[in-house]
């Protein structure tokens, strides 16, 4: 994706409450929310986003 082009989340339903996400010139993740999307911006390195993403789509360990 383009520097600086939001994207929603797919997850995303309606109103104030979805993520959006960039790619930053300098190859950085940015994540930031809907609500307040000049806010807070959270940076991250591609592996500890994938990283992430990987741990949110991995089942509970309790199974719930």
């Amino acid at each position: 994706m383009p520097a600086d082009t939001w994207q929603k989340s797919s997850y995303c339903g309606e109103g104030d409450s979805c993520v959006h996400v960039t790619t930053a010139s300098t190859g950085a993740v940015q994540l930031t929310e809907s609500a307040d999307p000049a806010g807070a911006i959270l940076t991250a390195r591609p592996a500890a986003f994938a990283a992430l993403i990987r741990t949110l789509n991995s089942p509970s360990p309790s199974g719930a």
